[in-house]
């Protein structure tokens, strides 16, 4: 019997996550096949029920229902949730157990590809979505001096800061954890003395109405900062531009993305991920869609 494994989420037609996923899937000759379901809101909680079918391994949840997502679940691991967010979802026995591997793949990414660490670390994080919260959570731990979280919608950005404040309240973690309005002063202050900018929102994103726009000025962008950049598609984003343009190093959303779905890979099938096949065939599909 052919099993499947969704991704869900709105839009859909810039993700390469089908690919990457396949061909893991292929490596190891199991019968699995990986589906898109762009899904609407108000279909969301009957689509997600769909993974409870015996043929069903779960799914991927993106943008931008990763936070819904949970209140649809019989279980969810403890970092989703004190995130708040899921991105994974195993069918396990018509019981749906949620997970958010969001931050590993952001911190294997950050240590690996970009070589830096966020022990003592400054950090802007720009976005309080699903993705935002499993950043901000992983770096959380992580010993980091400081985290400013500035959002569009205010209101977001505070639910976030006060989930983090009881997180590390919790667990003993001392970092300055704090709110900043969207370009405020206090918000660009904040960027021009940062270590590390993150963009967790959809701003630049191929094939959406963000596309071509960056959350994010030159001028604002310290020239010893890393600026990561959670959107992968294109794989030069607008944010990325203006950050090379202002000398600072940069890191795309890719290595996160197939990394996050290598960990979701185990948890659906108990084997290691081909990391190394699931990236080649992540970065040949963004070249063949012009990403």
């Amino acid at each position: 019997m052919t099993q499947f494994i969704s991704i869900i989420g709105y839009p859909l037609k810039h993700t390469v996550s089908p690919v990457f996923q396949q061909a893991a899937f292929d490596y190891y000759h199991l019968d699995v096949r990986y589906e898109v379901w762009e899904t609407e809101a108000t279909n969301l909680s009957v689509v997600i029920n769909q993974l409870r079918q015996p043929q069903s391994l779960g799914a991927n949840i993106t943008i931008p229902y990763k936070e819904a997502a949970l209140h649809f679940l019989d279980e969810v691991d403890d970092f989703a949730s004190f995130a708040g967010a899921v991105n994974t979802i195993v069918n396990r026995g018509n019981r749906l157990v949620g997970f958010n591997t969001d931050g590993y793949g952001f911190l294997k990414a950050l240590r690996e590809d970009a070589k830096f660490e966020p022990e003592n670390k400054c950090i802007v994080i720009i976005g309080a979505g699903g993705a935002a919260r499993g950043v901000s959570f992983a770096l959380l731990g992580e010993k980091v001096n400081s985290l400013v979280i500035s959002n569009r919608t205010l209101s977001r950005a505070e639910s976030l800061v006060y989930s983090l404040t009881k997180y590390a309240v919790a667990k003993g973690i001392h970092a300055e954890v704090i709110v900043s309005p969207w370009y405020s002063s206090e918000f660009q202050e904040a960027v021009k003395n940062c270590h590390l900018i993150v963009n967790c929102t959809t701003l630049g994103t191929k094939y959406s109405a963000q596309e071509g726009q960056s959350p994010l000025t030159a001028d604002l962008i310290p020239k010893d900062a890393l600026v990561y950049d959670l959107v992968y598609n294109p794989s030069e984003t607008p944010l990325l531009k203006v950050a090379k343009e202002a000398g600072a190093n940069i890191i795309s959303g890719l290595p996160m993305l197939v990394y996050q779905g290598a960990s979701s890979f185990q948890l659906w099938t108990g084997r290691e991920a081909p990391v190394d096949i699931m990236l080649s065939a992540a970065k040949r599909a963004l070249v063949r869609i012009g990403g």
